[in-house]
């Protein structure tokens, strides 16, 4: 059964219509990413299906004793009028627990009074496995876990809420969400306050989720991670994919070609069945002609309703509509255009006029900041031509200082940097600003090109400024109009070395999708300031990072890098465990501890340490191929398997933490 169903939605503000006719289903496990370009009214959606907004048509039926957590984009008034710490308010999702709680440390207090009463230790006993059945001793660690992988840091626990920003409620509210854990999630761009650190926390816990989770997201590989299921909105329909984010970009393209080929079959028959019509009207087969004709008629009249999916419908209620005359018939016909995409698409096309030296640029002994201020220091750095390098790092770390320091805006507090031979640099900046903000849009681009008004307009109708946006002030525009404005002036440029800071930021899926081809065909060379996980997936062979004060460059793919981090890191917990036993060792030995026991003891306990040891090093190997098998599924797509190598993968972890604690206090022994 579903947890949710949506039928017939439609939403109008006055005489616009957000969308319209629009029916979906969730079911209880569904994992479900919907996507659309800004404005089609993916947020209204959300908010009908949460119950925050009621719809101008349909309805949303909820399943019995379902219940729905909503992440608002903007969550500044989840918490109003309310004086909780943020601590505070994630105990008050444990009310009941914590009640069940008082009253043990109650019962305990009177044990001592109560001698054998066994009827109060029975009710004892009973209350206190229903108190560790309803996670009574995790839900303080939960808390901890949630709260630190949402970023939250010890001090900022005792905030109280209304001192929080608006990127924090946002924070503190998925938090609270994560730990009621509702049937079904809904989210609203949860990754637009978080760190790279703590949206990788968060997509490992939703991978996890147990429970259905619609997500509105901007981040594609966010998307490729958390779902299976894509839904394609626009203002007549919700279209479903089945895969994650990638699988549904190959599946669009198949099924927009398929259309394609559909659309042409139907017309090629309209156009034969209309030809017969003429050619049989006013004969013996005028009565057959007729019928041919009121068929057509339905069927001319389902497509101009619903599309080619009107034409699978078995009965089409015209409503009382006429049979078309031939000549109406012979002109709806002709005026059939073939389907295109949904989503607009930018016709960005970025050709460098010039081919640069082989050497982009080369920086020894590099260290970026301000004199008073010094952000970090460089591996020797060297770029060569066609590279795409992707800078990455924590806000504030330096990164578009950096930028700043090789367009020469700013001297190195030390080394140098050497740019290459017929070199011609093209900046596009996040807070794009090198626009003139008092400018309009046609006067901006006019400022860089010189151009007629009708080829400036015709320019910017590739970047979807059409009709009299050309004439909006520059500083009227969305972040994701200047974006796009942005990028039709640096079209222009004719660079071959980019740099880019935060290109896809304000940017819909739409938009990103053809910056990114557009990019992916750009002979010259790159460097981006991005953290749009996707975008350098598909581009960069070179990864820069920033952490605690030091570039860092890696040679390789973005996956690459992650797989590198990942062994550093499980090195890393290696050592520390040996760091560990050995740190048990000494404290056992100088305790004296092993020349307490017997021979005979000491061997036992020794042979114990080593059959424990050994069941470790099982689980340990189980898990790295439990490992491997999780990473072979995600690439394949197979949810089945993802789910059991999961579950196995838990179950392997819950093992392993019993046996290495077992393990450390027979060391202590």
């Amino acid at each position: 059964m579903s947890v949710l169903t949506a039928i017939n939605l439609s939403q109008s503000f006055g005489a616009f219509d957000v969308f319209r006719r629009i029916s979906v289903t969730i079911p209880p496990d569904g994992r479900i990413g919907l996507v659309g370009p800004n404005g089609v009214g993916k947020t209204t959606l959300l908010r009908i299906l949460a119950g925050v907004e009621l719809p101008q048509t349909g309805e949303v039926q909820l399943a019995k004793g379902r219940r729905i957590g909503y992440l608002r984009q903007e969550a500044a008034q989840a918490f109003a009028q309310q004086d909780h710490t943020v601590y505070e308010e994630m105990l008050t999702v444990f009310g009941d627990i914590r009640e069940k709680e008082a009253q043990l440390r109650g019962w305990e207090v009177e044990m001592a009074e109560r001698g054998d009463d066994e009827a109060f230790f029975e009710r004892y006993s009973q209350a206190q496995e229903a108190f560790e059945l309803a996670g009574g001793y995790r839900y303080e660690v939960d808390i901890k876990q949630i709260l630190t992988g949402l970023g939250f840091d010890d001090e900022s626990w005792q905030m109280p809420l209304a001192h929080l920003s608006g990127g924090q409620k946002t924070r503190a509210l998925l938090g609270r969400l994560l730990l009621e854990k509702p049937d079904l999630l809904i989210l609203d761009e949860p990754t637009n306050h978080l760190d790279v650190e703590a949206i990788e926390w968060l997509e490992r816990t939703l991978m996890y989720w147990d429970g259905a989770l619609l997500v509105v997201s901007h981040d594609r590989y966010f998307l490729d991670k958390v779902v299976n299921t894509i839904w394609e909105m626009s203002r007549e329909q919700v279209e479903s994919y089945r895969g994650n984010y990638t699988a549904y970009v190959e599946q669009r393209e198949a099924r927009w070609e398929r259309r394609g080929q559909e659309f042409d079959e139907f017309k090629e028959r309209m156009d034969k069945e209309l030809d017969y019509i003429r050619k049989n009207m006013g004969r013996q087969r005028t009565q057959m002609a007729k019928g041919k004709l009121s068929r057509i008629s339905r069927e001319l009249y389902a497509y101009e309703m619903w599309g080619l999916a009107g034409l699978q419908m078995k009965s089409i209620d015209i409503g009382g509509v006429r049979a078309y005359s031939v000549d109406e018939a012979a002109e709806r016909i002709g005026s059939l255009r073939r389907p295109k995409p949904s989503n607009p698409k930018i016709k960005l096309d970025l050709q460098a006029d010039e081919r640069s030296g082989h050497i982009v640029m080369r920086a020894n002994d590099l260290e970026i900041g301000y004199p008073d201020a010094p952000l970090f220091k460089c591996d020797d750095i060297e770029l060569t031509r066609q590279t795409c390098a992707a800078l990455i790092g924590p806000n504030g770390s330096g990164k578009t200082t950096f930028l700043r320091t090789l367009r020469g805006k700013m001297p190195p507090l030390a080394g140098e940097i050497h740019l290459g031979a017929s070199l011609d640099v093209g900046y596009f900046a996040q807070a794009h600003d090198t626009l003139n903000l008092e400018n309009r849009v046609i006067d901006e681009l006019q400022r860089h090109t010189a151009m007629y008004d009708s080829q400036a307009r015709n320019y910017l109708a590739q970047y979807l400024f059409r009709g009299d946006d050309v004439y909006k002030l520059v500083k009227s525009l969305s972040g994701g109009e200047r974006g796009r404005l942005a990028l039709s002036i640096l079209a222009l440029s004719g660079a071959n070395f980019l740099l880019l800071d935060e290109p896809t930021n304000h940017l819909d899926i739409p938009a990103q999708e053809m910056l990114q081809q557009v990019l992916e065909q750009f002979q010259g060379t790159i460097l981006m300031v991005s953290h749009d996980r996707y975008l350098i997936n598909r581009l960069a062979n070179q990864i820069w990072t920033l952490e605690d004060g030091y570039l860092h460059v890696f040679e390789g793919s973005y996956q690459r890098y992650l797989e590198a981090r990942e062994a550093a890191a499980a090195e890393a917990r290696e050592a520390a465990a040996v760091e560990r036993q050995e740190a048990r060792v000494v404290e056992a030995s100088t305790n004296g501890t092993s020349k307490r026991l017997s021979k005979n003891a000491r061997r036992q306990l020794e042979a114990a340490i080593a059959d424990i040891e050994t069941k470790i090093g099982v689980i340990e190997e189980k898990m790295e191929q439990l490992s491997r098998e999780l990473e072979i599924a995600a690439q394949e797509q197979d949810f089945s398997r993802i789910q059991d190598a999961t579950e196995a993968y838990q179950l392997a972890e819950i093992e392993l933490e019993s046996l290495l604690e077992e393990w450390g206090e027979l060391a202590h022994e």
